[in-house]
């Protein structure tokens, strides 16, 4: 043990889950160890969230230019080299990694690269370039999720990808299959359509984003055929062959493409982190539990991110990691999950927080909805961004606000007041009786709140929705 380096918190993995715990468990005071065996980052910000949304932007721009003459501006011979694209988007995801390295440096976090596995509830053996044995008194566990294979149709990484080789690629193919409408199916749908990619749909429910609001579903299946995306719902996908030719999906009937995108879910990476050495038992889907501290079932031991909860989201691990880094150091900071905002940019953007109307409903709220349209705002008709919607979920006999979702320009940004509504217990007048700035598409917020107390401002009189 005297030649075994100690630590006060050793993080195993250095994602949105895990460098943010590190940097909070050090403010504290601590000495602290954070173990990674890739790159610091993890998933979501070199494979994932920031070189998926670089590429996203660049499409943005494209059919932005595409539109100018709309806007009085004409330009002509429009084109783009997605080789380009592709270079810009590593460059952004090699500055933040190293942005990233200089929190860590700064904050005096010693990093360790190499794969971790515990050993004891205490020690962490790791292997690789800074190969050694380090005991800790206390240890947070962030080791995140990988895109998941399915058996009938494996990665070549060549014709059928998972999202982290379709990210690498520097060459765009003329027509893709994506099989699975959930979040990243939709966003890459959404980029890959925005660039003159075919882009076929396959997804085995009855909608595309099923875990959204039935509304938001709708909107964005109406938008997406209108762009010419076809959509395949209720559909097994029985197979995947490939051939010189490209792709080609057995869901009853033939559907060929260039290549095929498979986004079906992830794995956690929970089996070879040594859990049985230090005591833990995971749930059979490989979720670790853990109390509202974020703390295992074995004193001392946290976990944070897609391994620990059914939030699988880089700000949720961020939000984790930061109560379990509290808590590793002697705090008593508690987890809630009422108001987690949830953001999909797609063009057009979705961004949700709380609970639907069929949620509330199941909740035994007596629910009623405020909805308004961005066609009805100046700011939108002035920037031609009129597509969507926003709507609240309030509980009657109260007015507190429940839910909200918002399909439509600046989604993603524009859901951030509506979570604070909701994590401080704001009711529909909070936001009727706040004065927004005009023209903005925050209106949007204001203007629901009129149509949800039945005093609609910018619409024509009608009974309140439930």
């Amino acid at each position: 043990m005297s030649d075994i380096k100690k630590y006060d918190v050793a993080v195993l993995g250095a994602g949105p889950g895990g460098y943010p715990a590190a940097i909070r468990a050090a403010q504290k005071g601590a000495k602290v160890a954070l173990i990674e065996t890739a790159e610091v980052g993890g998933t979501c910000l070199n494979r994932g969230c920031i070189p998926s949304k670089a590429l996203i932007a660049n499409g943005e721009l494209y059919r932005q230019i595409q539109k100018s003459n709309e806007f009085g501006i004409f330009v002509e011979k429009v084109s783009f080299k997605y080789e380009a694209m592709a270079k810009r988007k590593d460059e952004i995801v090699s500055q933040m990694r190293k942005n990233v390295e200089g929190l860590v440096q700064s904050n005096k976090i010693t990093l360790l690269s190499g794969y971790g596995r515990l050993i004891s509830p205490q020690e962490i053996k790791i292997q690789g370039k800074d190969a050694q044995t380090i005991f800790a008194e206390n240890i947070i566990l962030a080791t995140g999720s990988e895109p998941r294979e399915i058996q009938a149709f494996p990665f070549d990484q060549k014709q059928i990808l998972d999202s982290t080789s379709l990210l690498n690629r520097t060459e765009l193919p003329k027509s893709i299959i994506i099989v699975g409408a959930g979040v990243i199916g939709c966003e890459f749908a959404s980029l890959y359509n925005s660039l003159g990619v075919q882009v076929t749909l396959l997804e085995l429910l009855p909608r595309i984003l099923p875990m959204e609001a039935e509304e938001i579903s709708l909107a964005l299946t109406q938008s997406f055929t209108k762009r010419g995306i076809q959509i395949k719902t209720n559909v097994n996908v029985q197979s995947l062959q490939t051939s010189k030719n490209g792709v080609e999906a057995n869901i009853g009937e033939s559907v060929k493409a260039e290549i095929a995108l498979v986004a079906v879910g992830r794995s956690l990476n929970t089996k070879d982190i040594g859990l049985e050495k230090a005591g833990i038992v995971p749930e059979k889907n490989g979720i670790i539990k853990v109390n509202e501290r974020m703390e295992t079932e074995v004193p001392g031991i946290f976990a944070v991110g897609d391994i620990a909860s059914k939030w699988w989201l880089a700000h949720v691990a961020t939000h984790q990691g930061i109560i379990a880094a509290e808590n590793a150091t002697g705090g008593n900071e508690r987890m809630h999950y009422n108001a987690i905002p949830s953001v999909i940019f797609t063009d057009p953007e979705i961004g949700t927080v709380g609970m639907t109307l069929a949620q509330a409903k199941e909740m035994g709220y007596s629910p009623i909805v405020g909805s308004y349209p961005f066609q009805a705002l100046g700011k939108a008709q002035a920037s031609k961004h009129t597509e969507g919607f926003a709507q609240v979920i309030v509980d009657k006999p109260t007015g507190q606000i429940l839910g909200a979702q918002i399909f439509g320009y600046e989604a993603t940004t524009l859901i951030a007041e509506m979570a604070v509504a909701i994590a401080n217990e704001l009711t529909m007048e909070s936001i009727a009786e706040t004065i927004h700035a005009h023209p903005t598409y925050a209106e949007l917020w204001m203007e629901s709140a009129f149509v949800a107390l039945g005093t609609p401002l910018h619409l024509p009189p009608r009974k309140r929705l439930g």
